[in-house]
């Protein structure tokens, strides 16, 4: 497997991962897919942050990360994360985390923040928003609101996390 930056020929490859990823039988079409469309176009798009993984010359999963705000200070919101459900489980999706955090860091960002599972997001670093005085975008996803701090982070980073425009639509 390989984990390289989104080109402009992987994005249909994408859209149909990210679809795939969150389908569910009986259910409308997910959202996920149309929002990293909306984002790629949107202000907040951040190239150097989107991440897929390559096997077999084929795109099985993708990372994003763009620009959110805490209070006026730029911060990471990361998602979604994909991975076809025939490669989940088989370790696509913690590369690509671990691939688009180490980005991050080394670009001297100071915060990711996301919405998921506690124990699955915890192997990487991530904890309650709270802990770190940082509170969630809506009241009720206070249980699964997460921020990881990177080395670039500052103790005085507090208040109310906001991801980009295009997440008020999911």
């Amino acid at each position: 497997m390989l984990i390289r930056r989104e080109t402009p020929a992987d994005i249909d490859a994408i859209r149909s991962v990210t679809t795939k990823a969150f389908s569910a039988p009986g259910q409308e079409p997910p959202r996920e897919a149309p929002l990293v469309d909306e984002l790629r176009v949107h202000a907040s798009w951040l190239p150097l942050l989107s991440h897929v993984a390559i096997h077999d010359d084929q795109v099985v999963g993708h990372v994003v990360c763009t620009r959110g705000k805490i209070g006026g200070a730029p911060v990471l919101g990361l998602g979604p994360i994909s991975v076809l459900p025939e490669h989940q489980r088989s370790g696509v999706g913690s590369a690509l985390m671990h691939s688009v955090i180490g980005a991050a860091d080394a670009l001297g960002e100071t915060l990711v923040g996301l919405l998921g599972d506690p124990a699955y997001y915890a192997r990487f670093g991530f904890v309650p928003a709270e802990k770190h005085g940082v509170v969630a975008p809506v009241p009720e996803w206070s249980p699964y609101f997460q921020v990881r701090p990177l080395a670039a982070h500052f103790p005085g980073l507090h208040g109310t996390f906001a991801f980009p425009e295009p997440f008020d639509r999911v």
